[in-house]
């Protein structure tokens, strides 16, 4: 068993110039492994197991220090700079207001990648049930501020569980893409790394090679994992309020491959270098 020694009370003073609303971070479904419970967010970072909560401008957290805890909640990235880049009209200035503080974590690249795999045609609890089964089997034992935890499980780890034992984590036909994304992780162990390297829509054909890993679920690993800012996912909820606010002219109920690439180009246009932000915030708001 890891055992996560900075069990120790930590604190950070947030500047009037770092906003973070931690409850719509943790809560707006960008990440997986977070859970509210009795005041606090929960959840697992790479082999940190943390509990954190947000009291004004003081977050107190256990289970990683300060600079861990700055790196993973970009508070290095001037949000008031990034808000001011996209707020453009009366819709997504409704959303900055609502949701202001809302923050991209720094998700990592490989869990980010088999997580958006598993949350394809799905919604956000069934996506948590599979991620969680898949760290408490074959992930490792963390002490953590909130009992036992797991780390998600590394590629060699996966690449060598059988098909029938994965299945019964509840990934039905993802199954499939979980074995080769792992088999592909295995094999070429710098993935990360060369695909940061790429420019966005270099990144982005490379990541949809990949089985499973389709327009939106690419969108969302760059965004989430690699920092692609440009990077805009389209989902039944974006499509809708895209179509009513910003793209009349689109119709019908199905959004073919086409229509997806026309809205995230015309997004990067409008929106600029920081479509995701609005990608986010425009979802957030979504159910007010």
């Amino acid at each position: 068993m890891h055992c996560d020694t900075d069990h120790a009370m930590t604190t950070i003073t947030l500047r009037p110039d770092e906003p973070l609303d931690l409850n719509r971070t943790l809560g707006c479904g960008q990440a997986f492994r977070w859970e509210a419970a009795d005041g606090w967010w929960q959840g697992v970072v790479g082999d940190h197991a943390i509990r954190i909560r947000q009291d004004g401008d003081l977050l107190t957290f256990y289970g990683a220090d300060a600079p861990f805890v700055r790196d993973y909640f970009r508070l290095d990235q001037n949000l008031p700079e990034v808000l001011a880049s996209i707020d453009r009209d009366p819709v997504i200035h409704d959303a900055i207001r609502c949701c202001y503080g809302l923050r991209l974590v720094r998700q990592q690249p490989w869990e980010c990648l088999i997580s958006y795999i598993c949350a394809t045609n799905t919604n956000i609890p069934a996506v948590k049930r599979r991620v969680s089964s898949m760290a408490e089997r074959y992930g490792e034992a963390i002490e953590s501020p909130f009992g036992t935890a797991y780390t998600f499980p590394r590629p060699a780890v996966l690449a060598g569980v059988c098909h029938a034992d994965l299945w019964d984590c509840k990934l039905g036909y993802r199954t499939d893409y979980v074995c080769d994304a792992a088999a592909f992780a295995v094999e070429h162990s710098g993935w990360a790394e060369r695909l940061a390297s790429l420019p966005f829509e270099e990144a982005r054909y490379e990541l949809m090679r990949l089985r499973g890993v389709g327009p939106k679920a690419a969108d969302c690993v760059l965004l989430f994992a690699f920092g692609f800012f440009e990077a805009f996912p389209v989902d039944v909820w974006i499509r809708r309020i895209m179509a009513e606010a910003y793209m009349p002219e689109l119709t019908g109920k199905n959004c073919t491959p086409a229509e997806y690439d026309r809205i995230r180009r015309f997004a990067r246009e409008y929106f600029g270098e920081y479509a995701g932000y609005a990608q986010e915030y425009l979802y957030c708001v979504r159910e007010g």
